[in-house]
């Protein structure tokens, strides 16, 4: 037997047959063409791109679909590949000019564009490069006409065994057919980790020799929860594991989807809502008990699309969201593009730190004319429904104020017009940056209420790039340093009477709600799936308890000693209740 230790990427146990996917290879021969046939070379590779893009469309769709908005927005990179005007003209000028045959001149382009970005010292621009690999791969089976391999054809249940995944590969598995994920590579914020838990599969990556160890028909057993791996293990500990896989099956029927509010034994009421990126998610919201929608992404309205949307346009997507979630409250919150989100319009700039860039509030007051048509157009929907607005990465209270006044003018504009809206509607503050959170107390007294963001809160306090899987050893939601900044930030919103929610990964990983239910924090929003576990985790503590360890656990020196301690006192509490909420 074989064991290896990776990171536990996505929780849960099971048993079985492993596929390794071997990296494909595409080799272009270099054939010279006469200048008769640099047109029809030329046309070959016109033709392939469109094939190529209607394939990503389709599967973009597919995913938008299964998924949700969240996953689907990823192959927004392999779209741009394709558009590359530098890119396509590159390798038009080498067919004409080196009368070489297209899929070579192609390859060649390919691996310059490639080459340049590796020598970037911008980390996403780095990781962006399995985007293009990917999208490169797919070109040249068009001009090789060669099939992929059909992970959608799987007729039997596998753990799939890999280097890495891309994108399309994880969006064109058939989930009822996949057992768990193992990579060599990737962390707690990759894109395998993001969809094995949406779709509830074990993953264990990071593992750095999985590929080496494990061959396609081994049989093993993943333990997501763990991060590890059994390569061919022997029957007394399969049978272990079988008890366990079918304890964890027994734990997720039994939890109960509650409709009523979340409540701990001693009686503090919190709020428990779902994060939301397109109107069909919000019956997933209603399934699942969510109280509201803590947060309402409006990007996909902007993405994959040449043309800015409308006022009115947008306007019948955010009443829609309203409507639907009455009584409950919709915290909507304003365009966040940039990061790993872009528009396709020519003036939006692609840039070497997106993250650190020209992004959500930035853009939005530099576009006054994309963000007032926004404004109204949430102003117009707060009509029809309980609706809030919020600003993305503020950094200070000048942005707010500058935010503030947008909103105000527009308000002016519409009661000038006679349209109806809510005069007195809510104002939040996305709270993801260290500065937002280190002047929470001057911020707390121009907003009504905050939400923690914990995803870039993270990455930027710890300066760890969340897309890197060299550096994911260091994205810890548990670190003293992050901790204490939300601690400060739920005490001063308290201290000036406003409330505060999260929307991170962080509300939804049963731990770490646990201590933010310690620190006081008032709601808890996350994808639709998780609510019913948080609530579950709830109604099953003590307020006071949580209160108690939350004190001791922002005394802790690191993360390790954070998460093992809440860990310890959970199962305390919880005892048997411990793996069904903490595991599954």
């Amino acid at each position: 037997m074989n064991r290896l230790k990776g990171i536990a990427a996505s929780g849960g146990v099971n048993i079985g047959k492993a596929l390794l996917l071997g990296k494909e290879e595409l080799s272009a021969p270099k054939i010279k063409i006469s200048h008769e046939d640099i047109s029809r070379e030329i046309y070959r590779l016109e033709e392939a791109l469109i094939e190529t893009r209607k394939e990503i469309s389709t599967l973009q769709k597919k995913i938008l679909h299964d998924l949700g908005f969240d996953h689907a927005k990823v192959f927004e990179a392999h779209l741009l590949v394709l558009e590359d005007r530098v890119l396509i003209e590159d390798i038009i000028q080498q067919i004409k000019n080196k009368k070489v045959n297209v899929e070579y001149a192609f390859s060649q382009s390919i691996k310059k564009y490639i080459d340049t970005l590796l020598k970037l010292q911008d980390e996403y621009l780095r990781e962006r490069v399995i985007d293009i690999e990917d999208v490169s791969r797919r070109v040249m089976r068009k001009f090789l006409k060669k099939e992929g391999t059909n992970l959608q054809e799987l007729n039997e249940k596998v753990i799939i065994v890999a280097h890495d995944l891309a994108p399309s590969q994880t969006a064109s598995l058939p989930k009822e057919n996949i057992l768990g994920f193992v990579t060599d590579v990737g962390g707690r914020t990759s894109h395998t980790t993001i969809i094995a838990r949406s779709l509830g599969i074990p993953a264990v990556v990071g593992l750095e020799s999985a590929t080496r160890n494990i061959k396609t028909g081994d049989k093993l057993i993943i333990d997501g929860s763990e991060g590890v791996v059994f390569v061919n293990p022997p029957e007394k500990l399969i049978k272990e594991y079988h008890k366990k896989l079918s304890k964890i099956t027994k734990d997720i029927k039994t939890i109960h989807i509650s409709k009523v509010k979340a409540a701990t034994k001693d009686k503090r009421e919190v709020v428990v809502s779902a994060n939301v990126e397109l109107p069909e998610e919000l019956s997933l919201a209603h399934e699942y008990g969510a109280e509201g929608v803590g947060l309402y992404r409006t990007e996909y309205i902007f993405l994959g699309r040449s043309d800015l949307p409308s006022e009115d346009e947008q306007y019948k997507a955010y009443s829609n969201v309203a409507k639907k979630m009455k009584p409950y409250s919709v915290i909507i919150r304003t365009i966040d593009i940039g990061g790993d989100k872009f528009l396709s319009q020519p003036q939006v700039p692609i840039e070497m730190s997106p993250f650190l860039g020209w992004r959500a509030i930035r853009f939005c007051l530099a576009r006054p004319d994309v963000f007032k048509a926004q404004l109204r157009a949430i102003l117009r929907a707060s009509a029809e429904g309980n609706v809030k607005v919020m600003f993305p990465m503020i950094s200070g209270v000048e942005e707010l104020r500058e935010a503030k006044k947008m909103l105000e003018e527009c308000k002016k504009e519409l009661k000038h017009e006679g349209v109806v809206f809510d005069e007195k509607i809510s104002v939040g503050t996305m709270i993801e940056i260290p500065s937002a959170a280190l002047t929470a107390d001057a911020l707390a007294k121009e907003s009504d209420f905050f939400s923690i963001g914990t995803n870039d809160l993270i990455q930027y306090s710890l300066a760890v790039d969340r897309a890197n899987e060299k550096v994911a050893y260091l994205y810890e939601p548990g670190h003293p340093a992050v901790l204490r900044l939300i601690k400060n930030v739920v005490e001063v919103a308290h201290q000036n009477n406003i409330w505060v929610g999260m929307c991170g990964e962080m509300a939804g990983e049963p731990l770490f709600a646990f201590l933010t239910l310690g620190f006081q924090l008032d709601e808890f929003s996350m994808p639709p799936p998780r609510v019913p576990r948080i609530k579950e985790l709830i109604k099953n503590v003590n307020f006071q308890d949580a209160k108690t360890i939350a004190e001791h656990a922002i005394k802790l020196s690191t993360a390790k000693e954070v998460e093992k301690y809440l860990q310890d006192e959970l199962k305390k509490i919880l005892q048997d209740n411990f793996d069904k909420i903490l595991l599954v």
